[in-house]
């Protein structure tokens, strides 16, 4: 990956120093700042001034700037290093660390997409995005309003998937929602018809047991079905079983943030992940690479593992409102870095081409490689 990735690793120390306040004001700072330096569009020391001074960078204060220049002057940071040591989550953040979660900056992210040098997806090849969330659900924006900001990114298509009513997802759809948004859709699609196509579907939550909230004849009329971990995130038990059946599931098109894992907060779901990409690869279930900057789930070293297993991927944006479609980007880089080969990634196959996909799996059938 070249040089170090310094807004990474500052970031990642905002977000150790967060995850063990006690302070709800305290972690919030940390957080935002956290977000704001790991977003920045520039690596930290590009953009110093002469005498090594750093512009102001919004949500930055005075305790999170010392600890970005003491990253800056050494790769470190013994002030947060101290606090993390002396706060009882130190085992925790320890712990997190120990599994690695191969976090990168945007500043990398927009190094990586101009590198002519890396193979995998180009941004070119990129035609739409599966996981995005509208106002049906927990989104921020309507349908139009995404089906617009997906038209201004070149997207020829996507999937709509707004959450399914499970319990940690208080404003997702029901059964009955279904036909209601289904019906709001076409109305989308018949404006835009000719530019861009939503193709309908759900992010349905993988129960603790592995079975899904959303039932098979509900998933049998989608056309994406997003299966994710939103519960049992932190318990260390082994939940092979768990993503196994999720991912052997009828009419599942792609597995979710697998790890359900979130930068400074939990490492996510343990897993023998060999075995998981196995039962995914078998039916032709798509692997996420889910692009929000705070998930970035799977990274390029675990999809390099569901790669040699054979797995089709999702990139995707996991979007709440416009202005989060470019977390795809994330994603992308991470594939570049994995060197996924573009005929494995779902968003970069022609619409018709998902679609066979799409009725193979309600089907239970396999596609031709």
């Amino acid at each position: 990956m070249g040089a170090p990735d310094i807004n990474a690793r500052a970031a990642g120390l905002l977000f150790d120093l967060a995850s063990v306040q006690t302070s709800k004001f305290r972690i919030s700072a940390y957080q935002g700042a956290a977000e704001a330096v790991l977003l920045l569009d520039e690596p930290l020391d590009a953009m110093r001034a002469s005498d090594g001074t750093l512009p102001r960078i919004p949500l930055v204060g005075p305790s999170s700037l010392r600890i970005i220049e003491e990253v800056l002057a050494s790769g470190e940071s013994p002030t947060a290093e101290q606090a993390i040591a002396a706060s009882p989550k130190a085992d925790d953040v320890r712990d997190r660390r120990a599994k690695g979660m191969r976090g990168i900056s945007r500043a990398r992210v927009r190094e990586i997409l101009a590198d002519a040098t890396l193979g995998g997806p180009a941004p070119g090849d990129y035609h739409g995005d599966f996981h995005m969330h509208s106002d049906w659900s927990d989104g921020r924006t309507t349908i139009d309003e995404m089906a617009a900001a997906c038209i201004a990114r070149g997207y020829v298509f996507s999937g709509l998937s707004d959450h399914a009513l499970g319990p940690p997802i208080p404003r997702g759809l029901s059964s009955k929602d279904l036909p209601e948004q289904r019906a709001a859709l076409v109305q989308t699609n018949k404006k835009f018809a000719g530019r861009f196509r939503f193709l309908a579907g759900i992010e349905a939550n993988i129960r603790p047991d592995g079975s899904l909230d959303v039932t098979p004849e509900d998933r049998a009329s989608l056309d994406i079905v997003i299966a994710s971990p939103h519960a049992k995130l932190r318990i260390p038990d082994d939940q092979t079983a768990r993503m196994v059946a999720a991912a052997s599931a009828p009419a599942v098109h792609i597995l979710g943030h697998p790890r359900g894992r979130v930068w400074g907060a939990r490492s996510g779901i343990r897993a023998d992940w060999d075995k998981v990409f196995a039962a995914a690869a078998k039916h032709q279930v798509a692997i996420e690479m889910d692009g929000d900057p705070k998930r970035q789930d799977l990274d390029y070293e675990m999809a390099e593992r569901a790669m040699a297993a054979g797995c089709l991927f999702a990139l995707d944006s996991d979007a709440h409102a416009p202005d989060e479609l470019p977390y795809s980007d994330f994603a992308l880089a991470h594939a570049r870095l994995a060197g996924i080969p573009r005929e494995r990634i779902v968003n970069c196959w022609t619409l018709e081409k998902v679609i066979g996909w799409s009725e193979a799996r309600r089907s239970n059938r396999r596609v031709p490689s």
